[in-house]
């Protein structure tokens, strides 16, 4: 038995002041309360939130971060989300298993420091740098796993099937190491991925389609229908206006128009970006309960575009956020982010909808935490609870503004007036962020690798 005592924990509800949370040795919360307990008690001088879920990563990315933005031509050159991907398969052409390790133990211990305590792998780099599947088909999604069991966060392992190089075209040669030629191909790595996950407790599987143009669309269609239904299934889609077109030149549809119409969707499908749509399939989707994934920073850095979100929220639609490329890791500034992008184009404040009860900080850290944990398979819908694993991010109760901050303005005050020194860190299924020397060893061995991988 272990108890923490935090200076407030943010309950559905609201703050609850001078907090206790007593958890077992599996870190499984077995009390919340304002009474001290008799046994010794952990003080922390901070605000708990719940941990946040990055739904949306490519861990590998990271190793790239910064390196794409040298440009030529005074901006008359093209320089877009297509030429950012030529960078980036280079990457992918080039590590080994134990850089993709190290670098996703890297991404995972800063994730944990800035309060993430989850991540959905959206995972395609599966076999060796020809092309040809490793003797475990799962070899790469392993070392994610074990990148996440080092670092202590919960991962969902996303393998994704990935098939053609476009709509109706044979994949590339840079496109090697992702491919599932068929539907069979893609269920044994499906497979050999859900055992790869029985290592690590906090593991789980998720169903993943690259996008509409990296699959065949018949053959989306019949995963989405035959394949196990009790998993997340995440797809990229309408991130690029070029991916539209191409689409309606092919299909005679837009992307998620398509899907409306020939997917059976519901609150376990994840569509990644959706940034490109019109007010119909905004509807669609949330009429159909489905989800979609933000991922700000890189959709701004990408230049992909603005979703509209005032839209999907008038019908009451439902999204997550996650950091993709890793051009930033803190979930505080992927809400501000979005938030700041909405306003600049409404003209107006309210991005966050927001009843009596609620400010937007709260909605957004609510609809961030509770859409989020769906793309992990987790319908839990409270913050903290009873019988659940204790999993928070932790914020620096001593900062300045936050001290002389009452409980009614704490939340807006932290999700937009923070920055990266007011946050401790995390608690990830009852245990803290990594100590110091467990963190030194893993930033040593990163550097190792990027040094042999000479990209930077």
């Amino acid at each position: 038995m272990k108890t923490y005592q935090f200076k407030a924990i943010l309950l559905n509800t609201g703050w609850l002041e001078n907090a206790y949370i007593s958890i077992n040795a599996n870190g499984i919360i077995t009390n919340i309360s304002q009474d001290k307990p008799l046994e010794d008690v952990t003080e922390i001088n901070g605000f708990a939130l719940p941990g946040f879920q990055n739904a949306h990563s490519h861990a590998f990315q990271y190793g790239m971060a910064g390196l794409t933005e040298k440009h030529i031509g005074n901006g008359t050159s093209p320089d877009d989300f297509w030429s950012w991907r030529e960078a980036m398969y280079q990457l992918a052409l080039t590590i080994n298993p134990d850089q993709m390790q190290a670098i996703a133990t890297m991404l995972y211990a800063e994730m944990a420091r800035h309060g993430y305590t989850n991540v959905a792998e959206f995972h395609y780099v599966h076999h060796d740098k020809n092309g040809i599947p490793y003797t475990n088909l799962a070899e790469m999604g392993s070392r994610l796993i074990a990148a996440a069991e080092t670092v202590g966060i919960g991962i969902t392992l996303i393998p994704i099937f990935y098939q053609k190089g476009g709509f109706g075209q044979e994949p590339n040669k840079r496109q090697r190491r992702f491919i599932s030629s068929t539907i069979d191909e893609y269920q044994k790595l499906l497979e050999a991925s859900e055992i790869a996950c029985k290592a690590y407790k906090h593991a789980n599987i998720g169903i993943g389609i690259h996008s509409m143009r990296g699959v065949a669309p018949s053959n989306i269609a019949e995963i989405a229908k035959s394949g196990p239904q009790n998993m997340p299934f995440h797809i990229h889609v309408s991130e690029q206006l070029k991916e539209i077109d191409d689409s309606i030149a092919y299909l005679g549809k837009r992307p998620v128009e398509w899907l409306i119409e020939n997917i059976d969707l519901n609150d376990r499908f994840h569509l990644v970006h959706a940034t490109h749509l019109n007010e119909k399939e905004l509807l669609g989707i949330a009429k159909h309960k489905a989800n979609v994934v933000l991922c700000p920073s890189t959709e701004g850095n990408l230049g992909d575009g603005l979703f509209s979100l005032s839209k999907f929220q008038n019908a009451n639609g439902k999204w997550s956020i996650g950091t993709d490329s890793h051009i930033g890791i803190n979930p505080l500034e992927e809400l501000r982010i979005l938030d700041y992008g909405q306003r600049l184009i409404t003209h107006k404040r309210n991005t966050y909808y927001s009843n009596e009860q609620q400010d937007s900080g709260s909605y957004a850290i609510e609809m961030a935490t509770i859409t989020g944990r769906k793309a992990m398979n987790n319908y839990n819908t409270a913050f903290f609870k009873v019988g659940e694993y204790l999993n928070a991010c932790i914020i620096d109760a001593s900062a300045p503004l936050l001290s002389t901050t009452s409980l009614k303005n704490l939340t807006s005050t932290i999700v937009y007036a923070t920055d990266a020194t007011m946050q401790l860190g995390s608690i990830a299924y009852g245990k803290m962020s990594l100590n110091p020397q467990k963190y030194h060893n893993i930033k040593t061995e990163f550097a190792k690798t990027l040094y042999k991988l000479k990209n930077r």
